[in-house]
């Protein structure tokens, strides 16, 4: 297996696959040739198919990061920051290589959104680094718009035994059509709130987050990521905005709606430079909760975060 590289620049192909025996040759294939290269390299990918490549590499998986996607990266937007920039970083002297899987046919409706968002914004964080990235996708098992859209977030494609470029190719247009509205829940609870209410806010939210069952460490984490939330709603969003909480299919949904807009895309999903004081809200809600969506248009911003029970 061979990805058409230059040094200094950033390669980021589809890989869509038919079968575990295809799947394996492909990935250790990919993983050899970085080895041989002198690349770090990671494979991050649901745990099945995680043992899938480290059975096919047999010694050479000592000389490999392995990462079971279905944890590192059960919120899409924790991938970035978490995961890929990680590796990058901790390897910033050279060209790295990755399997990225964040797509997989267990993964629901409600996460598939910020999952193709995720796929397009890597372009947008690793433009011009010296990395290549490769997403595989099961051919078998996902549906034909997810196919659809790894053509529109990948430059190119390898399907078939060759490597082909995506005249679908456009990025900007998955983050936007994933910019949905999120409606909220009937009869959720809700709380309005200004720079004089952060206290209450906080406590409303976490009330209710513990009447809906979170206990421990996920009552601190949604304490945290609401924290978070409402301070950016009255420093950047306006100067207040609305909390509500609710519960949906065992998990609790907190949401934080205000006046403010994101104009950046990649918001929350940068790891914090050296020294950095402050621009982390986003970013620890993201490590914290196991999914966050996100609507923004001129009118407002909603942050919405879900936590399992």
């Amino acid at each position: 297996m061979s990805t058409a590289t230059t040094e200094g620049t950033f390669v980021h192909p589809a890989l869509f696959y038919r079968s575990a025996a295809e799947y394996t040759d492909h990935m250790v294939a990919f993983v050899r040739e970085g080895l041989a290269a002198g690349e770090p390299v990671a494979v991050a990918v649901p745990g099945p198919n995680l043992e899938l490549v480290r059975a096919g590499l047999g010694t050479d998986a000592r000389d490999v990061t392995f990462l079971d996607m279905t944890e590192a990266g059960r919120n899409p937007g924790r991938i970035i920051p978490g995961v890929l920039r990680a590796f990058a970083d901790a390897h910033a002297r050279v060209r790295v290589r990755i399997v990225g899987e964040p797509v997989w046919a267990g993964r629901s409706a409600v996460e598939y959104p910020a999952c193709a968002q995720h796929e397009a914004l890597i372009n947008a964080a690793f433009a011009d680094r010296p990395a290549t990235i490769l997403c595989p996708y099961d051919e078998t098992r996902l549906t034909a718009d997810v196919l659809a859209d790894a053509l529109i977030t990948h430059p190119t494609v390898i399907a078939g035994g060759s490597e082909r470029v995506s005249e679908r190719y456009d990025w900007r247009a998955v983050v936007d059509r994933y910019n949905e509205p999120l409606g909220r829940a009937p009869g959720a609870d809700a709380l309005a709130f200004g720079s004089g209410e952060l206290p209450e806010a906080r406590r409303f939210a976490v009330d209710r987050a513990a009447s809906l069952g979170l206990t421990g460490q996920r009552l601190q984490d949604a304490e945290l990521a609401v924290s978070e939330l409402i301070t950016n709603s009255v420093v950047h969003g306006g100067g207040g905005g609305t909390v509500a909480v609710w519960a949906d299919s065992g998990q609790v949904v907190c949401e934080v709606r205000d006046a403010g807009r994101l104009t950046d895309p990649l918001v929350g999903r940068r790891p914090p430079e050296h020294g950095q004081i402050g621009g982390r809200g986003l970013l620890l809600v993201h490590y914290v909760a196991d999914l966050v969506r996100v609507h923004t248009t001129d009118e407002g911003t909603t942050v919405r975060f879900y936590l399992g029970v």
